[in-house]
């Protein structure tokens, strides 16, 4: 996947601030162009930190190997199976080689952001006005994940907790 941040938003009545951009499913180099293969992500204001830990930044720039998350809020398998954004575990992916940075995920975002580092898909932010639908933000990390285990076949692993062979997350971009 290749995500290119475009721009930071920030809210007039709370001053919040978010990064969003634009993702692109690949396979060998090649574009999908399925359903939810792209769209756009928002992350959480800048500039890109990897260290120190918990620092309210987004992640630099760069490649991140994936894997199935195993914690305790997000899950690739055995996520509850409801629109509800208030039930747990929820679906993800976890960015690993971030640094001192730990839980960064692609997971399903909601309202303004749902994310101190992580990545949320959604179709389409504007401005900073538009909030995240939470059902279609998950639909389309259901649709990523579903796509990483058709492609990868056999080598998707079938445990959370374990790296996801020859899949990766290319971050470009450092707006202000």
């Amino acid at each position: 996947m290749l995500i290119v941040r475009k721009l930071e938003q920030k809210r007039a009545h709370d001053g919040r601030r978010r990064t969003v951009g634009t993702y692109q499913v690949f396979h060998d180099g090649v574009a999908q162009s399925g359903a939810d293969m792209s769209g756009m992500v928002a992350e959480t204001k800048g500039p890109g930190a990897n260290k120190p830990e918990n620092n309210g930044r987004r992640i630099e720039q760069g490649s991140y190997q994936l894997a199935t998350q195993d914690g305790g809020h997000y899950v690739t398998f055995g996520f509850v199976d409801d629109d509800d954004p208030d039930s747990v575990p929820k679906p993800g992916i976890e960015l690993t080689g971030t640094g001192k940075r730990t839980e960064i995920l692609f997971h399903p975002g909601h309202d303004f952001l749902s994310s101190v580092g992580c990545i949320n898909p959604c179709t389409s932010l504007p401005n900073a006005s538009e909030m995240i639908s939470y059902v279609g933000s998950r639909r389309r990390v259901l649709a990523v994940i579903a796509d990483m285990k058709a492609f990868t076949k056999t080598r998707f692993p079938r445990t959370n907790g374990k790296k996801i062979p020859g899949a990766f997350i290319v971050i470009d971009g450092e707006p202000s």
